[in-house]
């Protein structure tokens, strides 16, 4: 986003419930729906593997809406669709492998999902942003921690909002239970998790 001439003395994405929530209105200028922008984001992932090292990835494809609302940030609600098949990891073997039953199983089930359900605020710039994650079938809740980085107008004139955070899962919740035992002890990957986002969302005109 350094092409952006970033403030940070407006709202975060999300806020405190709404029976406690700030009405700011100096915030108000936020209130909208809003698209995230795939070439300035990333969704990214890391797991441990082989109990020394972590494997990272991201998956390249995916479309999120926002509807932000800045007087009462708590109203403020958002939808991920992410396609399991652009999953990278920088290695092809390793990707194909991820995409079979023995992980997403990408042909029956194509699309992983995430829809927040409410918010609250943490402290500062901090929020906590809770929703259902589906994957491969099964949706269990799960809580995301974000910080608001700013917001700006680009040099072609769209209003944009940044956050950057993530969460850590346990991927054998949603079924994701392929392991294999080392020699010396161990497996082969956690079972831990780290999802993180970095995301540069435009407002609709």
């Amino acid at each position: 986003m350094g092409i952006f001439n970033r403030s940070k003395n407006t709202a975060a994405t999300v806020a405190a419930p709404a029976a406690t929530a700030v009405q700011d209105p100096e915030l108000a200028h936020l209130t909208g729906d809003y698209t995230i922008d795939a070439a300035h984001s990333k969704i990214g992932f890391a797991v441990r593997h082989a109990m020394v090292t972590n494997v990272r990835g991201e998956f390249a494809e995916y479309e999120g809406k926002l509807y932000l609302d800045g007087s009462n940030p708590a109203a403020s609600t958002a939808e991920l669709v992410i396609k399991v098949a652009s999953i990278s990891t920088g290695q092809a073997q390793r990707d194909e492998h991820l995409r079979t039953g023995d992980f997403f199983d990408a042909a029956a089930h194509p699309e992983i999902t995430f829809r927040s359900t409410s918010a609250e605020r943490v402290d500062g710039d901090t929020y906590r942003l809770h929703g259902d994650l589906t994957i491969k079938g099964t949706t269990r809740p799960v809580a995301l921690d974000l910080e608001f980085t700013g917001a700006a107008t680009d040099v072609y004139g769209a209003n944009r909002v940044g956050f950057e955070g993530g969460t850590s899962v346990d991927r054998t919740a949603w079924g994701l239970t392929y392991n294999a035992a080392l020699e010396t002890g161990g497996v082969l990957i956690g079972e831990k998790v780290k999802l993180t986002l970095d995301v540069s969302a435009v407002r609709a005109s």
